[in-house]
């Protein structure tokens, strides 16, 4: 495969064909993700698409998954992406299933119609950062996008029957809005009704403009109760939905990992437990992202 500089899938795509379709985020603004600074954003050229695609049918014929990197697959043109899906669906029968990360600009850009055509090709799975359903620290953090907007996004998926996975981010509100943007993320979620929930612990980078404004003192991060009292709000609002829920990355303290509604007793108490010191956690030297 030739891919460029560093590449990002989720945890769930850690046996996926990565295939690099393009290179870097069309968007790249917000203010708490280093991950694509030094790229930047375009469409891979088709003849290097295809020589990969070639590759994954020769070597990779026990991976069932294909994972459409870097940040921003779904903002190749209707008809390219079209042309992409056929040709992976005619060199690699065998995959299940297509995923990639999108935003909801680029969701909002296509009709239900024009997704369910994409789905029909073998995209299944779509996973969009929502980080907070709190405007103030949407706008802040330099989304690119309102909660309404998220919502209707996040429906649009579900309306074209592609299993929608939404990122949320415990303390981008800071530890000013830490409760605000639990409840708001909660009421989101609630109307958006995402298939998975994948709960990430906001890490600082350097090399991003919320880092800055944490070395500089104008961004004040929740203390661990904090986080936690946040995340037990947030799990102890999300009301009428089934959703797969995970809080297992490598930046958070402690795993959460189940469904709801059926687990969400045992999530607040695990969360309680970890209020009062009860439990283990995951010692900083060990976080990441």
């Amino acid at each position: 495969m030739q891919y460029e500089g560093n590449i990002i899938r989720p945890p769930s795509e850690a046996d996926s064909i990565i295939l690099q379709v393009t290179v870097g985020c069309s968007h790249n603004h917000c203010t708490f993700c280093g991950a694509y600074r030094d790229k930047e954003f375009r469409l891979k050229d088709e003849k290097t698409v295809r020589e990969d695609i070639d590759f994954a049918a020769a070597c990779c014929r026990r991976q069932k998954t294909v994972f459409l990197a870097d940040g921003d697959a779904l903002a190749i043109p209707q008809a390219e992406l079209v042309r992409l899906l056929g040709r992976i669906r005619e060199k690699l029968p065998w995959v299940r299933r297509i995923s990639l990360y999108a935003n909801s600009r680029d969701i909002l850009n296509r009709s239900a119609a024009e997704l369910r055509i994409l789905n029909d090709l073998g995209l299944k799975r779509i996973y969009m950062g929502l980080e907070t359903g709190h405007d103030p620290t949407l706008k802040a953090i330099c989304k690119g996008a309102g909660s309404g907007e998220m919502i209707r996004a996040g429906r649009l998926v579900r309306e074209a029957g592609i299993f929608l996975s939404v990122t949320v981010l415990l303390g981008i509100a800071g530890s000013s809005h830490s409760l605000d943007h639990a409840l708001a993320t909660a009421r989101v979620l609630n109307e958006m009704e995402p298939r998975q929930i994948a709960v990430l612990t906001l890490m600082l980078m350097d090399n991003t403009p919320l880092g800055r404004q944490y070395r500089a003192g104008s961004f004040h991060l929740p203390d661990q109760d904090l986080l936690f009292r946040e995340l037990r709000a947030l799990v102890g609002h999300i009301q009428g939905i089934k959703a797969q829920f995970q809080a297992n990355h490598a930046s958070n303290y402690f795993t959460l990992d189940g469904r709801l509604p059926r687990d969400q007793e045992k999530f607040i108490a695990i969360i309680d437990q970890a209020l009062s010191g009860t439990i283990e956690l995951k010692p900083e030297t060990r976080r990441a992202l």
